[in-house]
């Protein structure tokens, strides 16, 4: 059963992140054909991040508060939704006020549903089963990574017109690993429930004696008094996470700067991705050797020579060199983060440290989203790769020379 449990939570990120190559990865290559320019293509990437920023406690607080809905039936509703506008990509051939409203909510509610899908996981453990989230989450890193190398070669062949066709086959996909997980959590929830007449009086006392443990919250502007060199850690984030951003949103036109195609751009994010396991798979053991700061210290400078390597390219096969630092850019930075903020923040702090965190990534993209586009129009991608790499390197540097100072609490 726990296996059982963790393979279908598994399909679900595998899903899920199948869904983010194809309307994500692919957005500047389906734009780009529909008449938009690069410029166009960032705004749209970053309302969508705007919008997802403000749909996501909203979400979340209806999957908390619905009597009515579970967190499972609210991801359900909201692949139902995905599929109703990505359906309307199958008429819009051509740039329009309607097909720009309608990419903005796709991004922006594809983005939401990532916290739930996290969340989901601590949901399943009512049943008493150990979820084991980075192996489920490095099921979402291959699929991705399978399919973004199979739709590169498709876009190519055929045009961005098997996009909307792989969205909805993958979205029914998502919907079937949400039913089979859903049916499977129910079943263990009412087993539980006629074994023990109190089947949760032993996890609420655990809460209860864990809660009079906690801190009292503090209010924001306490939060920056008492962390400044965090806040600035923080700020260091957008930095070091806008090459990231870069990468993610206008690969093709990089790619294309040095004679690549849309295939090419598939099989590099495929490779990106199959990159990001091992870091995820064995981050505990690493930890266990390095502290998280000489983690996110080495993190941050491989970040920095992997976009400084390809300002540098002249080939497509300089891109893929360049893309074998990625187990020890994101995929080390990633863990490593969220453990650091654990590890120094204050109880009360903690879930405040994690948000600040999380703001900054999409302040970040949104940065580079906005100004990678209009860069791309002006001056082309090495202009912008150019800058990638300034921001980047200032961003890792800020943080190599904060993080130590930030002492546990």
């Amino acid at each position: 059963m726990e296996k059982l449990l963790n393979i279908k939570y598994g399909c679900i990120h595998g899903t899920y992140w199948m869904y983010y190559g194809v309307a994500g990865s692919f957005a500047s290559a389906f734009l780009l054909a529909r008449g938009y320019s690069n410029a166009e293509i960032g705004i749209i990437l970053a309302v969508g991040n705007i919008l997802a920023v403000f749909l996501q406690p909203l979400i979340a607080d209806l999957a908390d508060r619905s009597k009515k809905l579970s967190l499972i039936g609210v991801t359900q509703l909201s692949a139902v939704l995905l599929m109703v506008l990505t359906l309307l990509l199958f008429v819009m051939k051509q740039k329009s006020g309607a097909l720009w409203v309608v990419y903005v909510l796709i991004m922006a509610w594809m983005t939401t549903l990532q916290p739930l899908f996290n969340s989901l996981a601590f949901k399943l453990e009512e049943t008493g089963v150990h979820i084991n989230f980075g192996a489920c989450r490095s099921v979402g890193s291959l699929a991705y990574a399978v399919l973004c190398a199979f739709l590169g070669t498709l876009v190519e062949a055929k045009g961005v017109g098997v996009l909307p066709v792989s969205g909805e086959i993958v979205l029914l996909m998502l919907l079937a690993s949400l039913w089979v997980t859903k049916t499977q959590f129910d079943r263990m929830i009412r087993e539980k429930s006629v074994s023990s007449a109190t089947p949760f009086g032993g996890e609420c006392e655990q809460l209860t004696s864990a809660a009079s443990e906690i801190e009292e919250e503090i209010n924001l502007a306490l939060f920056v008094k008492r962390n400044k060199l965090f806040v600035i850690l923080n700020l260091a984030v957008i930095g070091v996470f806008f090459s990231n951003s870069i990468l993610n949103s206008f690969m093709l036109q990089i790619v294309e700067g040095v004679g690549g195609t849309s295939e090419d751009m598939g099989r590099i994010f495929s490779v990106m991705a199959f990159l990001e396991i091992p870091a995820l798979f064995f981050f505990d053991k690493i930890k266990e050797r390095f502290s998280c700061q000489l983690i996110l210290k080495f993190a941050a400078i491989c970040f920095t020579l992997k976009v400084l390597i390809i300002y540098l390219a002249e080939s497509v096969t300089m891109i893929y060199v360049a893309h074998l630092l990625q187990t020890f850019s994101f995929g080390l930075f990633l863990p490593a983060v969220v453990s650091f903020i654990g590890e120094v923040m204050a109880r009360g702090e903690a879930v405040k440290g994690q948000a600040l965190y999380t703001v900054m990534v999409t302040v970040s993209s949104m940065l580079a989203s906005v100004l990678g586009g209009i860069m791309l129009d002006v001056s082309g991608p090495g202009f912008m790769l150019l800058v990638s790499t300034i921001a980047t390197g200032l961003g890792a540097l800020v943080l190599v020379l904060i993080v130590d100072r930030i002492k546990k609490k």
